[in-house]
């Protein structure tokens, strides 16, 4: 039986939780996350098949009536089982009621990145819908300079480097539909620098398999899985268990280009 994407990436975070302590209440609730986004993509895919295939609007009043009863349903996970501070805004979010989720919601969908907390909140929650809609829709290629998604023009969250001949070929993976584009590899995301003495790479023996890609022009970074080294990893998790690489970049100056819709 084909194993789903969804069950790829709890596995590995499971894994993963259990090598990294300092990562295990993060990647915990990852997994309750990913069990809930699994099942809200197979159920919009069957309840919502006619929807313009598109992120570029405001939801629907068809969609927000589907979509609003399950974000009570995630709100209860993530009081459940989230950190501390995300616990508690779930608990407070729950007893507004449903006019305001539609609004959050409707906020999430066309932001293009969180401004806060609930923001952050309601695209967790909206992320599946955002990747079944990409899915429904041919990917157009991308020609900009800067890392733009193709599909929902949201900048990455991270990369990936993939085997092509005798290296690795980069790749940028949206921060909301998760669509992949390639991407040069002696380019800044965030700016388009093409200096490579600006543009340096930096690795961690923990995590040897990811590079931290930092911009000296616009003092951004990014994170990038190398599957050449280990073809085990799952980039989405990987890059989320990999904290203490995003710390060491904050404490040399950098900013992350996108937060990962984990807020980190």
């Amino acid at each position: 039986m084909k194993v789903s994407p969804w069950q790829s990436r709890i596995h590995r975070a499971q894994e993963l939780a259990g090598q990294h302590p300092f990562a295990a209440e993060i990647l915990g609730f990852y997994v309750h996350v990913a069990r809930f986004q699994e099942e809200l993509y197979r159920r919009l895919s069957t309840a919502l098949q006619s929807p313009a295939a598109s992120v570029d609007r405001e939801l629907a009043a068809s969609e927000l009536s589907e979509l609003s009863p399950r974000f009570e349903v995630f709100l209860g996970v993530s009081e459940a089982h989230g950190p501390k501070a995300l616990a508690e805004l779930s608990r407070e979010l729950r007893a507004r009621g449903r006019d305001s989720w539609s609004e959050l919601l409707q906020t999430g969908w066309i932001a293009p990145s969180p401004s806060n907390v609930q923001g952050l909140l309601a695209q967790l929650f909206l992320q599946p819908y955002a990747e079944l809609l990409r899915a429904r829709a041919p990917l157009a290629p991308s020609h900009t300079a800067y890392a733009l998604c193709p599909f929902c023009n949201r900048k990455p969250g991270f990369g990936v480097l993939r085997q092509m001949g005798d290296g690795g070929a980069r790749s940028m993976v949206c921060s909301f539909c998760l669509a992949e584009w390639e991407f040069r590899r002696i380019v800044c995301p965030g700016c388009g620098e093409e200096n490579d003495k600006n543009l340096s790479v930096f690795t961690a023996s923990e995590f040897d398999y990811i590079r931290v890609e930092c911009c000296d022009a616009c003092k951004t970074y990014i994170k990038s899985v190398d599957l050449t080294k280990n073809g085990r990893a799952e980039p989405l998790v990987d890059e989320l268990a990999s904290a203490p690489l995003d710390l060491w970049a904050r404490e040399h100056g950098y900013a992350k280009l996108q937060s990962n819709l984990l807020g980190m």
